[in-house]
């Protein structure tokens, strides 16, 4: 199988917890608090690695985490920052958010990386809460939670040149020529059932990656057969060669027939330049075929080439055009993404107030942060909480929709009962 598809988890470390700590040294009459804040937890990126072609690896692990950060100490010493997670994907990969469907990021240079999960920030230590009026607080953060997401990975080959056509058009036959790959090569439909990468040398000293695809059929865009499985690849070449079967009683039908799923697949697909290329010229079939193709194509604006993919008739010549027609066309472009992909769209302090069965559901960057990092424990940071909630404007929120004395109040994963 060509695992092309793969949906991960990742989860950014949490920040280190606060310390409560006092100065108690030897001629030291005035101590203070000195509680350390707690590290940062660590990210985790996504690495194009040129070693890999497949999600392969992802068959056996999906879960990805970065490392927390360390509480802080006395003597106001800070926990040490947690380390980063490196996830290695092929180049081609794209990046989507499964719970949003936004893409990413598109992955295409070697060592390109991008940050998918940011890790929390350490929470505060005593002494970060040190006033001329308070000037003993025994109150300290939790770290902030890491995010943590799944992703739909999928991948498309960059490849220059992608081969497209019916089964049994001479693809595989084709790249195995011009290239050093060995795609599987059979006289029955469907031979190759995964895409083929292979490296053309032109003339000696330049080069373009091909890619074969898998034989398409009637009705591919829709699901039928194998090769729509594989239509993502193409959309990433510059470049098609649409190889037509000389010895197929209608080649001019099966070029309709194909580019009609191209376009019903992706109107990008229908407009990407062509070269069509009729092949199997030794067999008496193609050459008969071959003066109405030509003049089909020409009359459509099409170039056409004629060539034998067991003989090399005309393949150093199809190379050649090949590769001139791509120095003259851009390199592909990348996929519009998220400008931030770690952070939610809407500001912080922005929130929702909504009913939730019995209870409450406050939502919002910053209220669902504030109630994570507060210790409820600690009377004081209870305190201090409700004064922030007050700042914010959920108290007013909750009040005007109609909270009362008993109901419960979630937000984030912290369950509270609310008092008069």
């Amino acid at each position: 199988m060509f695992f092309d598809e793969a949906k991960i988890y990742v989860k950014a470390g949490d920040g280190g917890d606060g310390s409560i700590a006092f100065r108690r040294e030897k001629y030291v009459p005035f101590g203070g608090p000195s509680g350390g804040n707690g590290g940062s937890g660590g990210n985790v990126l996504l690495v194009v690695d040129r070693n890999l072609n497949t999600f392969i690896p992802f068959r056996r692990r999906i879960h990805f985490k970065a490392e927390a950060g360390g509480r802080g100490s006395s003597k106001n010493q800070q926990g040490k920052s947690g380390e980063d997670r490196l996830v290695r994907v092929p180049p081609g990969t794209v990046v989507t958010d499964a719970g949003t469907g936004v893409v990413l990021a598109d992955l295409l240079e070697p060592d390109q990386q991008v940050l998918v999960a940011r890790g929390g920030r350490g929470g505060r230590g005593n002494a970060a809460f040190a006033t001329p009026t308070r000037q003993t607080p025994r109150l300290a953060e939790h770290g902030e939670p890491g995010l943590e997401r799944w992703l739909r990975l999928e991948l498309k080959l960059v490849a220059d040149v992608g081969v497209v056509g019916m089964p049994n058009a001479g693809k595989s036959t084709l790249l195995s020529v011009v290239s050093a790959a060995q795609p599987k090569i059979a006289d029955y439909p469907f031979t190759t059932l995964q895409p083929n990468l292979g490296v053309v040398t032109v003339d000696g000293y330049d080069s373009m990656v091909l890619a074969d695809m898998p034989g398409l059929i009637e009705g591919a865009s829709l699901g039928t057969g194998l090769g729509h499985q594989f239509l993502r690849h193409v959309e990433r070449t510059r470049l098609l060669l649409h190889l037509l079967d000389g010895a197929a009683p209608d080649p001019l039908a099966d070029y309709e027939t194909i580019n009609q799923e191209l376009a019903q697949f992706s109107e990008a697909l229908a407009c990407k330049p062509q070269i069509v290329v009729l092949n199997k010229m030794d067999l008496p079939d193609a050459q008969a075929h071959w003066p109405v193709v030509r003049k089909a194509m020409l009359d459509r604006g099409r170039e056409a080439y004629a060539i034998s993919a067991v003989t090399g008739q005309g393949v150093r010549e199809l190379l050649r055009r090949a590769f001139h027609v791509l120095r003259s066309l851009p390199p592909p472009e990348p996929l519009e993404v998220e400008p931030t992909v770690f952070r939610p769209a809407e500001r912080e302090d922005a929130f929702t107030v909504e009913r939730e069965g019995n209870g409450w559901r406050v939502r919002g960057v910053r209220a669902e942060r504030t109630a994570a990092m507060t210790p409820f424990g600690v009377p004081e940071a209870a305190a201090r909480f409700q004064r922030q909630l007050r700042a914010m404007g959920v108290t007013q929120a909750l009040e005007a929709a109609g909270v009362r004395a008993g109901d419960m109040v979630h937000i984030g994963d912290k369950e509270l009962e609310w008092q008069e």
